[in-house]
C-alpha cells in the first residue's frame, strides 16, 4: 500500500488537466467503514487510520482548469466548489478520494464533467465570501437536483501548522482519484505541492449536502476543521483499475 505522506508519492508522465484549489476549507467526520463501502467503486475498500474511516465536506474555489498544458481558463474555468467526499484504496495499494457529489457555479464545466467523465457534479448557486479571517461558503443546488439542497459553511481562519499531525495528512494527502467511468473502474492521479495548514475554527454549519449523497446526516461537530490558502494542482492520464486476481 501507499505510503501517506505530505508529498506526490509518484511522477505524472504527462499533464491532462492544470487547476489551482484556493481558499479551501477541510471539514471531517469519522465514519464506519462498512457504512461507506457499498458507495466507494468496484475494486477498491475504505481506507482507514486507526480503524475509522472519514467522511468529507470540502468547500474551495476552483481556479483556472487548463487543458494539456495549456493557460487556465478565467471565467469558464473558474468557481466555487463544495464536494462530499470519501477514501478509498485499490487493489494496487493506490490511496485516493471517492467523490460523492461535487457543487460547481458554471453549467459548462458541470455538463462536460458529467457528460464526458460521469462525474458526480451538481450546478448550483454558490458564493465565497471573506471577511478578515472569516471565510463563508454558501451553495444552493439547482440541477440536475434535488433543487434547493443546501450548504452553508463558515470558519474563522488561524494559525499555520508547522507539523501536521498523521491524520492531518490522511485526511488532505491525497494523490487522486477513484471513480467508475463508464462501468470501469479507474485512476486519476494528481499532484500538487504539500498543503500549506491553517487550525480553522467552525463557526456555523448548514449542510444537506451529506445527507443527499446516501450518507447519513452527522450526529456532531466534525473531529477536524483545517482550512488552507491552496495549491496549483496537475492531474495524469487515467489508469483503469488492475483486474481481480
Amino acid at each position: 500500500m501507499e505510503p501517506i505522506t505530505p508529498d506526490p508519492v509518484r511522477r505524472l508522465s504527462r499533464t491532462l488537466l492544470t487547476q489551482s484549489w484556493l481558499d479551501v476549507a477541510f471539514l471531517h467526520w469519522a465514519a464506519d467503514p462498512a457504512d461507506v463501502a457499498p458507495l466507494l467503486p468496484a475494486g477498491t475498500v475504505p481506507d482507514t487510520h486507526d480503524g475509522r474511516t472519514y467522511v468529507g465536506l470540502v468547500a474551495f474555489r476552483m481556479h483556472r482548469v487548463g487543458w494539456f498544458g495549456l493557460p487556465g481558463v478565467p471565467y469558464f474555468g473558474t468557481f466555487p466548489e463544495t464536494n462530499v467526499r470519501l477514501y478509498a484504496v485499490d487493489r494496487q495499494g493506490r490511496r485516493a478520494v471517492v467523490f460523492l457529489s461535487l457543487e460547481a457555479s458554471r453549467l459548462l464545466p458541470v455538463a462536460i464533467a458529467r457528460a464526458f467523465f460521469q462525474l458526480p457534479y451538481f450546478w448550483a448557486r454558490m458564493e465565497v465570501a471573506r471577511d478578515a479571517d472569516t471565510v463563508t461558503y454558501r451553495t444552493r443546488r439547482r440541477l440536475p437536483g434535488p433543487r434547493g439542497t443546501h450548504s452553508r459553511i463558515s470558519v474563522r481562519v488561524g494559525e499555520p501548522i508547522a507539523e501536521p499531525t498523521p491524520l492531518e495528512h490522511f485526511l488532505t494527502a491525497r494523490w487522486g482519484m477513484h471513480h467508475t467511468f463508464f462501468g470501469r473502474s479507474g485512476h486519476l492521479p494528481d499532484i500538487h505541492p504539500r498543503w500549506p495548514l491553517h487550525r480553522a475554527e467552525l463557526l456555523g454549519l448548514d449542510d444537506a449536502l451529506i445527507p443527499a449523497a446516501g450518507l447519513p446526516a452527522p450526529g456532531g461537530p466534525p473531529l477536524s476543521v483545517l482550512w488552507s490558502p491552496g495549491v496549483r494542482v496537475r492531474f495524469g492520464r487515467l489508469a483503469r483499475a488492475a483486474a481481480r486476481a
